[in-house]
Formats: structure tokens, C-alpha cells, sequence
């Protein structure tokens, strides 16, 4: 597995850049406006574009060489990165501090766009994981490959507040710039040996929509899971778009960075759980016992105007979602064809990140105009503003709190159904 492992290393260091960009260009955007329709939009168009490109990046995974496909995706991220940083050189601060602005946009865009492109790694290096590691093996390789993530996530949302309070998007840019070379540069070194691209379709060139969902459709129960986990992910765009304008309500942005650093704690304890010791026997009945913790969660973690009551929240939530991630990959693994992997992996993506977007773009405006009104000087403030407290981050507080109500409901409702019992048996080959 020695290749596997320098194939990690190098997905962290794309992690690490795509993220560092991410929370950087999230915290930028709000305090740059200070709209939460800012950062709703901004995560809303991220997750648009991941779910259209997704399915396609699926397909170029299964149809090229996985490191080409890798290759390719840097250094489109390197071009848009490098014209990012020469944009916000150009134009003066004044010019991005309304959401109307066309120069504010096109910044978004460039740097989603270069962000985007680190999403084949998420297609492909799962499907690398079936030719790499043995079968037995593969859900703690998972379990290390959240945990790549969470490093990512530990390092980066300090770093991101750090920088962009010190040295803004500027000191940013140029530093995603030079991991983005030390990236394509450390893959070149990196052998892996993959055997002849085998096509199942008449034309391999092509999205193979068809012969995608007729390769789902052949595992009882994997539609299922499919659409189980873009429902949460419908549930889970208000926190896209609502989190950090919450949190930053409460804490300074170097705290809010500093603090995300700690929590992404959490996610690499709960990768490395489960690279020590897999997903257990019944992956898929243990999915829908975390579903129910996280979904708890979420309903009292903002309950009151409590930083320490957000971090543990945000702690528990963190240490739960490798996983989640971890079982869908096992199980795709395990009962997908390897030539088909990369579709439905990508399949999968587009599916589930198309139901964030609708959210992410509809609840910024909703709390903006509903919400936050409703909890300080509507009649939300009169009914349970005693206890629940009053404001703006009270509003923004109840879409919490009402979110993590309806993803518990669904989910007690999903876990008796037959269609899950049936994919718990064919994962364990009854």
C-alpha cells in the first residue's frame, strides 16, 4: 500500500489548498458585505457547479488514466488561482463590498472554479482505493482518507482566518498558488500502476447516463442510500450557508478560524476510528444510528447564544461525518464494477450536492427577510425570545434548530424501510 500512502499525502496537500481558498473566500465574502445572502450565495453557486460537474468528471475518471485526470485538474486550478490573484491586485477594495458587484462575482466564480476542479480527486481516489488496497482493507483506507480530510480542515480554517486578518485575499491567493505547484509536482512522483481502461459502453467518450443508473439500479438498496444522503445534504445547505455568519456573530474571525481548527479535530478522530477499526459488521444499520446522534445535535446546539454550546455541537457533528462518507464508499467498492466507479461515485456527488444548492440559495433570503426579523422585533421575540433570546443571530439560531428537527423525522422514518434492510444484506453478501 506503500503508493496508496504517497497518494494520500498528495491529496492532502490539495486538500489543504482547495480548503484553505474555501473558508478564506467564505469569511472574505461575508466580512467584505456583511450579508449572510453573501455567503448563501456564494455556497449555493459552489455546490450548483459541483453538482454539474460531478457526473462528467465520473465519466473522465472511468475513460483516462487517473493520474492524467488528477494532473489535468491542477493545473486548471493553478491557471484560475494565478488570474484570482492578479484580479483582486487590479481592482481596489471598494469594489467588492456590495453583492451587486460584477467584479465581486467574477472573483467568486474564478476562485469556485479552481476550488471545483479538487473534486476529481473526491471521484477518483476512491476508485484508486479498489485498485490499491485489498477488500478487506478498503473502509480503513476510507477511514485514512477522512482523516486526510480533517487534517485539511484543522489546518486550514486556522490558517484561513490567520491570513486573511494579517495579509488578505492577496497573502491567500499567492499561497494557494504555490501549493497548487508543490502538488503537480509531487504527483509527477508518484507511480500508480493501473491496469488497461476497460469500456463497457458502445461510446466511451460519452456521459453514460443510462448505463450509470442501470449499474445503481442493480444493488437493492444503493438508490436508496443515494437519495437518503442528498436529503441530508438538503437539510445540511442551511449549514452552508448560515454557519459562519452565525458563528461570526459570536467570535471574531480569528477566533471563528482558530476555533474551526480545533473542531476539524473531530474529524480526524472519527477517520482515524475507523481506520483502526473499520465500520463494523452492519455499516449501514450503524449510518443511521449516527444520523440520528448528528440530527440531535443540531437541534440544541444553538439553543442559546453560546459559543462553547456551538463548538461542542460543531465537535460532535465534525467526529460523525467521516462515517458517513466512509460507508457510501465502502459499499460503492464492494458491489460496483471498478470500470463503472467513477460514474457512479460521480453520480453520487452530482445527486447529492444538487439538493444543497436549492438551500444554500433559498435560506440566506429566508433568514435575511423572515427569520431574523421574526426574532427581533416580530412576534419570535414575543413568544420565545424570553428563553431562546432575541436578534439577528437568534433567527439565523431557529433555522438551526427547525433544520436538525425535520433530518431527525426523515431519518427514523428512512431506517424502517425495507429498501435499506436489503442493502444491509447485500453489503454483508446474503
Amino acid at each position: 500500500m506503500k503508493d496508496f500512502y504517497k497518494l494520500l499525502g498528495n491529496a492532502l496537500i490539495v486538500a489543504i489548498k482547495n480548503n484553505f481558498v474555501w473558508f478564506a473566500l467564505t469569511y472574505w465574502a461575508y466580512l467584505s458585505t456583511r450579508s449572510v445572502i453573501s455567503t448563501s450565495l456564494v455556497g449555493g453557486t459552489f455546490l450548483v457547479a459541483a453538482a454539474i460537474s460531478s457526473f462528467w468528471f465520473g465519466s473522465i475518471v472511468d475513460h483516462h488514466r487517473k493520474k492524467y485526470v488528477l494532473l489535468g485538474s491542477s493545473v486548471v486550478t493553478l491557471v484560475l488561482f494565478a488570474l484570482s490573484l492578479i484580479l483582486v491586485n487590479i481592482f481596489p477594495a471598494s469594489a467588492f463590498s456590495s453583492v451587486a458587484s460584477p467584479a465581486l462575482w467574477l472573483f467568486i466564480l474564478l476562485l469556485l472554479g479552481g476550488v471545483i476542479m479538487g473534486s476529481f480527486y473526491a471521484i477518483a481516489v476512491p476508485t484508486l482505493v479498489t485498485v490499491l488496497v485489498p477488500e478487506d482493507m478498503r473502509d480503513k483506507a476510507n477511514g485514512m482518507f477522512g482523516t486526510v480530510m480533517g487534517i485539511s480542515f484543522a489546518i486550514t480554517s486556522v490558517a484561513s482566518g490567520i491570513v486573511l486578518a494579517f495579509g488578505g485575499m492577496t497573502w491567500v491567493l499567492s499561497i494557494a498558488v504555490v501549493l497548487t505547484i508543490l502538488s503537480i509536482l509531487h504527483l509527477l512522483t508518484i507511480p500508480i500502476a493501473e491496469k488497461k481502461i476497460i469500456h463497457s459502453d458502445a461510446h466511451p467518450n460519452k456521459i453514460d447516463v443510462k448505463g450509470t443508473i442501470v449499474a445503481i439500479r442493480a444493488i437493492p438498496g444503493l438508490f436508496a442510500l443515494i437519495f437518503f444522503t442528498t436529503f441530508n445534504n438538503f437539510v445540511g445547505g442551511v449549514f452552508m450557508a448560515l454557519m459562519d455568519a452565525y458563528g461570526l456573530s459570536l467570535v471574531s474571525v480569528q477566533t471563528w478560524g482558530i476555533l474551526w481548527g480545533v473542531l476539524s479535530l473531530g474529524f480526524i478522530f472519527g477517520g482515524l476510528y475507523i481506520a483502526r477499526f473499520g465500520l463494523g459488521e452492519n455499516p449501514v444499520r450503524n449510518l443511521f444510528r449516527i444520523n440520528m446522534v448528528l440530527w440531535t445535535v443540531c437541534i440544541f446546539f444553538t439553543i442559546q447564544p453560546s459559543i462553547i454550546l456551538l463548538a461542542v455541537g460543531a465537535l460532535i457533528y465534525m467526529i460523525l461525518m467521516p462515517f458517513i462518507e466512509a460507508t457510501e464508499q465502502t459499499i460503492i467498492q464492494k458491489v460496483v464494477p471498478h470500470e463503472r466507479q467513477g460514474r457512479v461515485f460521480g453520480f453520487a456527488h452530482s445527486v447529492e450536492q444538487a439538493a444543497s444548492p436549492l438551500t444554500a440559495f433559498l435560506i440566506g433570503p429566508i433568514t435575511q427577510l423572515f427569520f431574523i426579523p421574526f426574532m427581533t422585533t416580530g412576534s419570535g421575540a414575543d413568544l420565545i425570545g424570553n428563553w431562546f433570546g432575541v436578534g439577528p443571530s437568534r433567527g439565523i439560531a431557529l433555522v438551526f434548530t427547525l433544520s436538525g428537527m425535520v433530518g431527525l423525522v426523515v431519518t427514523l422514518i428512512a431506517m424502517r424501510s425495507r429498501q435499506y434492510r436489503l442493502l444491509a444484506e447485500r453489503y454483508a453478501g446474503k
